[in-house]
């Protein structure tokens, strides 16, 4: 644990840290505790909170505490001292490796209040950070933590197999986090964000993926010093509260995809992207054109269903301008409360790139393509259904097949964004 306190006090100063312990009890349960095992059961009984119990101090349950102190665990040592054995071995070796670690240390209850209070004033960031994403480069953590250590009480939760990282989020959040920051890919964003969305906490993002265009859609993501920039960002303290939207009952932060777009994000598997990056899903965007069929797409909004062929629909909450099916209108508005939804029909290869480019250009000068093979419509809610039935993609990671049922959440998440992109 990065963010551990320790507590520990001599025979005659247990009730005093167990009365502190009561009276700072919602700080202290944003913290993982330690305590030697006869300190830390007279604590959790007055308390309940959780504590990992170390050996009794007879025992070198100090001992333990030292070495925690060592590996940089341990941010700070509450250890009220009996004054009559204020001279003893465990005493100095204590005091002797904070100062060398520039650990706080109280040895009494006017120190232990003022840490108390310091800790009160500071904020308690979360990182879940996916090690996979960005190639697996462990520098990569390392440049965060060097970064963003100096300013906040940082907690690291490292995503695995066994532990996704919705829920590392939603364990931040129990834990009372001042804020919660994603580090990995479109997929990694939008797990965490799914568990914040409606709670008021400020979302941070590290882009490491190979689209990042979450980040691109919100200003952040850049090629020079990424990493770095993303954490300045963060720091900075600049936020913007933009919607989100729930497509199946599951979080969407970017946009849902049907037809082409989910084919493509299909054949551009962890190995394609892996190897080539970002080119991986023009290969598989290229070779999709020639495979992609045309569907009977039955569109529900506002109680109204019409009936389209198409080869791909966009649905999407945020996109920047490189999500080029989603540039219907040639901006997607974070903020509006609408969904764009773009339905898209060509006819050939030639026809579709031709469609693409435009949309492209529209992009990226904020107008509409005014094409005639493109629809776009802004709704709060949508039913999709398909004939055949589609494949669906929501924010990177195929979810199953049509039909869909999406709806917009108004201004539903708060995000660091950089200075000039955050709005009232």
């Amino acid at each position: 644990m990065a963010r551990t306190i320790a507590l520990i006090a001599h025979d005659r100063q247990q009730d005093d840290l167990a009365d502190f312990a009561i009276r700072h009890r919602p700080l202290l349960s944003r913290y993982h505790l330690i305590a030697t095992e006869t300190t830390g059961k007279r604590i959790a009984a007055a308390t309940a909170l959780e504590i990992e119990l170390l050996a009794s101090e007879a025992w070198g349950g100090d001992t333990q505490i030292a070495a925690k102190i060592v590996t940089g665990e341990v941010i700070a040592v509450i250890f009220l001292v009996d004054p009559s054995r204020s001279d003893e071995p465990d005493v100095r070796t204590l005091l002797r490796v904070c100062n060398l670690h520039r650990v706080p240390l109280a040895t009494n209850l006017g120190t232990a209040e003022a840490i108390a209070k310091s800790f009160v004033q500071s904020t308690v960031a979360h990182l879940i950070f996916n090690p996979v994403s960005g190639n697996g480069n462990s520098r990569d953590l390392e440049t965060i933590e060097q970064v963003l250590k100096p300013h906040f009480h940082l907690e690291v939760h490292q995503t695995s197999l066994e532990i996704d990282p919705e829920e590392l989020a939603k364990r931040a959040i129990a834990q009372d986090a001042d804020l919660i920051i994603a580090s990995g890919g479109d997929g990694t964003v939008s797990a965490v964000a799914g568990a914040v969305i409606g709670t008021d906490i400020p979302l941070g993002i590290i882009p490491r993926g190979t689209a990042n265009a979450f980040g691109m859609a919100l200003g952040i993501t850049q090629q020079i010093n990424q990493i770095r920039r993303a954490c300045e960002i963060i720091l900075a303290g600049k936020t913007r509260t933009i919607d989100t939207g729930c497509c199946n009952g599951l979080p969407l932060i970017l946009l849902a995809g049907i037809g082409y777009e989910a084919e493509t994000v299909e054949k551009a598997d962890r190995e394609a992207k892996a190897r080539w990056g970002t080119f991986a899903y023009l290969m598989a965007g290229w070779q999709q054109l020639d495979e992609q069929q045309l569907f009977e797409a039955e569109i529900e909004i506002a109680g109204e269903v019409k009936t389209f062929q198409a080869g791909a629909i966009t649905i999407a909450n945020a996109a920047p301008p490189t999500s080029v099916l989603a540039q219907g209108i040639g901006e997607v508005v974070v903020d509006d409360g609408l969904l764009d939804i773009t339905i898209a029909t060509v006819d050939n290869k030639i026809q579709a790139v031709t469609t693409m480019l435009s949309m492209l250009g529209a992009a990226l000068i904020r107008t509409s393509a005014e094409l005639d093979n493109i629809v776009h419509v802004r709704s709060p809610r949508v039913k999709i259904s398909a004939s055949p039935a589609q494949k669906v993609v929501l924010d990177g990671e195929i979810i199953g097949n049509t039909p869909v049922e999406i709806e917009c959440l108004p201004q539903s998440l708060t995000v660091f964004v950089p200075k000039g992109e955050e709005r009232a």
